[in-house]
């Protein structure tokens, strides 16, 4: 079973720095229909989020577990499933990005396969996690994927998850 491992600030939602309150979610511009040709091609959806406002303090555990059911909701449903790393970057934990542990996690929950999946998101931390995994590493020009535009070291690089989905799935042009 292949998946796409998505970060979610700032590819799946706007990234609001530290999102702290639920009214403040937004789905990114076709986000929705993104993972409904994820969904059609036979792809599991796995998001993997460093979550480091929590182990700071701004936030609990639960809160990011409730925003992450608010956002489901708005997909219809469409994530099979959430992952998040509450560490700061100095706890040198196996599961913040670019470590693999979130995504060894959902490997072995969902019995995934490495060939055929991606790992998309709007940060080196991102390309950096699809390399470390053996992942085909996808950035995406929202959020912060434009700082990254001309370092990065994936060979795929898409406008939006949207772009990047139509493309991964051979869809062509879809309006």
């Amino acid at each position: 079973m292949k998946a796409v491992f998505l970060d979610r600030d700032g590819t799946i939602i706007e990234d609001v720095n530290y999102l702290s309150r639920l009214k403040d979610i937004r789905l990114i511009d076709k986000a929705k229909e993104a993972l409904e040709i994820f969904k059609e091609n036979g792809f599991k959806i796995i998001v993997v989020s460093n979550q480091s406002g929590v182990g700071r303090g701004y936030f609990s555990s639960d809160f990011v577990k409730e925003a992450n059911d608010i956002i489901n909701r708005m997909v219809d449903g469409l994530i099979d499933g959430f992952y998040f790393c509450p560490h700061l970057p100095e706890d040198n934990c196996s599961c913040r990005k670019p470590k693999t542990g979130m995504v060894d996690a959902a490997i072995r929950d969902f019995n995934l396969s490495k060939e055929g999946s991606f790992v998309i998101g709007d940060k080196e931390s991102d390309v950096e996690l699809g390399i470390n995994a053996g992942i085909e590493p996808v950035l995406i020009l929202t959020g912060y994927g434009k700082k990254y535009k001309d370092s990065t070291k994936a060979n795929l690089i898409f406008e939006n998850i949207y772009e990047a989905a139509k493309w991964i799935c051979q869809k062509g042009s879809m309006e």
